[in-house]
């Protein structure tokens, strides 16, 4: 009987070229994983809002995502643009970048849009700052004859003109869940862990820097108020009592038709904002957050379940940590 003949080195070389192109797969796979859950630290999704519906829909995504979320509201908000509008805006940015401000993309796409210098959308620089390229989506988004009577992936495909024109449906029940809560039309619908940021700002200059940013200049004054109304005491930025060790503010919410979702509003904003600005408590409506609750649950503050009710009217208390 014949030795059994050793496999040739060409044989070997295919093998090992297999192996070697199997490996650069799952390397790829791996980096990609990875790149979608990287929260600058922060460890995967750490945030989740859930159906003000009682229907079991739930969303989870991370805090980075959770502070783009918030902005693109915020900015749409500021626009006085319906809620459809933020969906759009949200669905979006959920294809395009995942909710990522990413340095990169097709050609030269950008930011969380993933718009192009190229094509007049703006600076580098301008796109790869989120309140800028909310705003200039929502300027396009405007710009569509009856868009909020339109299918989402039509609306959003007019701004965009993408090559895969139908993508941006799958996002839509997500987009609907964050706009509900981040508008504050759902109310404590948002919350997340609340983990620190390593290397964020933190303190009540840097909250109240970040409203006006996302909200605009009148951010800071009370939500809700009209014009001719009494002035309401200012924004208050001290520390409260007890929280020697942080700052606080304090922003009133004046009654109106739309006190209550304003407030809900700002509340959901500060959660989100959590981890980037070292925000520890968020209170409004007889309802707190506290950041590292295992279960980051909306609570009652004086032992009712008052989330929502009456007229709205109230204070929302951010609570940071030094």
């Amino acid at each position: 009987m014949s030795e059994p003949s050793l496999p040739s080195k060409r044989t070997r070389r295919g093998r090992l070229a297999r192996w070697s192109a199997a490996l650069v797969v799952l390397s790829a796979v791996a980096g990609y994983v990875v790149v979608q859950y990287d929260t600058g630290g922060t460890g995967g999704p750490g945030c989740e809002v859930v159906s003000g519906k009682g229907d079991g829909a739930t969303y989870e995504f991370t805090p980075e995502q959770a502070v783009n979320a918030a902005t693109i509201t915020a900015v749409g908000t500021a626009r006085e643009l319906p809620e459809r509008a933020v969906t759009i805006a949200l669905a979006t940015a959920l294809q395009e970048s995942a909710l990522r401000n990413i340095g990169h993309g097709d050609r030269d796409s950008l930011g969380l849009f993933q718009q192009r210098p190229s094509q007049g959308w703006g600076t580098p620089k301008e796109i790869m700052d989120p309140t800028y390229a909310a705003g200039k989506f929502y300027e396009h988004l405007e710009e569509v004859p009856g868009y909020t009577r339109l299918p989402l992936t039509v609306a959003a495909q007019r701004v965009q003109r993408s090559g895969f024109p139908q993508a941006y449906a799958k996002h839509e029940p997500d987009a609907a869940l964050l706009a509900a809560a981040l508008t504050g039309r759902s109310a404590a619908t948002l919350t997340c862990e609340g983990r620190p940021a390593a290397t964020r700002a933190a303190g009540a200059d840097a909250v109240r820097t970040a409203l006006a940013r996302d909200f605009g200049r009148d951010a800071l004054e009370p939500a809700g108020a009209e014009v001719g109304a009494t002035p309401s005491p200012p924004v208050d930025a001290s520390a409260a009592p007890g929280d020697s060790d942080g700052g606080t503010v304090r922003l009133p919410v004046t009654a109106g038709e739309d006190a209550g979702a304003r407030g809900w509003q700002l509340a959901h904003w500060a959660v989100a904002n959590a981890s980037e600005l070292h925000i520890r408590r968020v209170s409004y409506a007889g309802r707190e957050w506290t950041a590292g609750n295992t279960d980051s649950q909306w609570r009652p503050t004086d032992g009712k379940n008052a989330a929502g009710s009456g007229d709205g009217t109230g204070v929302v208390t951010i609570t940071t940590t030094p």
